[in-house]
């Protein structure tokens, strides 16, 4: 693992535009009774994120994830440093149908049904009611929402996966280019995050860019092609899983019965605990798995023997002092 020193972030080698670029970017918020206090929400912050691309943001609480989602969406404006979003200076009003964007706390009128408020949503970015009578039962099925309740039920007799769904639908109303989730797993159950890591799947295979913060780091390294890490607002590692994790070609074993001598042939570091034996695989996987039905053995865990997105997003806070309370 790399030392605590930041090291180069290099871009990304790609034949692919930017459809996101920031340059430097940073946010200084004041504070105190004078305002005369400082904070560093977002420190020169130099990213691209590419067309198609499944952009994975990550860090602790008050890391500066939202404060960047925010600022590449013209919500709140950069202390200094610019960025660039579709080709167009961020904050350009001609990209604003371009977009989508699920808040983490989103904010619903909650006395119109789920129906009404996609209407009004459409409404808002010039959506034709032609294209609404088809556009509005589609996003519910692709979000897993019965339209009975969209038309029947007020938003405000939802459940929290049934708001976070109808959230997902409104991001998605005008058919964007670019989709920005912030934490859209968020409060949801093992379901629900199944349903959402299907629809961001979904998305990437019409060719959508999707840039989302997340701190359920397994759902992240299932679904995102890139991830970066933000921690006391500057960005210290972004990559792919590969060059983050290593592409590691040993396989963690564990399992029982079986040789002895004939394992050790196998897993020259053989060791042993109450449930078996385990250890680090030499050789073809395959060939190893014949070899155990012949010894009547069975393996019970098999792994790429590389860190998980978990430990090595823990460990790159350790190095830096932080502990992370996302």
């Amino acid at each position: 693992m790399d030392s605590a020193t930041a090291q180069p972030i290099q871009p990304a080698t790609t034949d692919k535009p930017a459809v996101v670029q920031t340059f430097d970017l940073s946010k200084v918020y004041r504070t105190g009774f004078w305002m005369t206090q400082k904070i560093a929400s977002l420190s020169n912050c130099t990213l691209s994120v590419y067309q198609g691309e499944t952009f994975g943001l990550l860090g602790p609480n008050g890391a500066g994830k939202t404060t960047l989602l925010k600022m590449l969406l013209g919500i709140v404006r950069p202390t200094s440093g610019r960025a660039i979003l579709l080709g167009k200076p961020i904050g350009d009003r001609q990209i604003k149908q371009r977009v989508g964007y699920l808040p983490e706390n989103s904010y619903f009128y909650d006395y119109l049904t789920g129906w009404e408020f996609l209407q009004f949503t459409a409404g808002l970015l010039k959506v034709p009611r032609s294209v609404q009578r088809r556009r509005i039962p589609e996003l519910l099925d692709l979000v897993g929402l019965a339209q009975s309740a969209a038309k029947k039920k007020q938003i405000r007799q939802y459940s929290k996966g049934m708001q976070q769904r109808i959230g997902m639908a409104q991001a998605l109303i005008n058919d964007p280019e670019v989709v920005f989730l912030d934490e859209p797993m968020s409060g949801l159950d093992p379901m629900g995050r199944y349903q959402i890591r299907e629809i961001i799947t979904s998305l990437k295979a019409q060719g959508k860019t999707i840039f989302f913060n997340s701190h359920i780091l397994s759902d992240v390294e299932q679904i995102c092609d890139r991830v970066a890490i933000l921690a006391k607002g500057e960005l210290i590692k972004m990559g792919s899983l590969d060059e983050l994790l290593g592409t590691s070609e040993a396989y963690q074993v564990r399992g029982i019965g079986g040789n002895i001598q004939v394992l050790k042939q196998w897993i020259p570091d053989l060791s042993f605990e109450e449930e078996g034996w385990f250890g680090q695989l030499q050789g073809n996987p395959y060939d190893f798995m014949a070899s155990l039905r012949l010894m009547d053995a069975k393996v019970t865990h098999l792994n790429i023997a590389r860190h998980s997105l978990e430990e090595f997003f823990i460990e790159q806070l350790k190095q830096r002092g932080i502990h992370s309370s996302s």
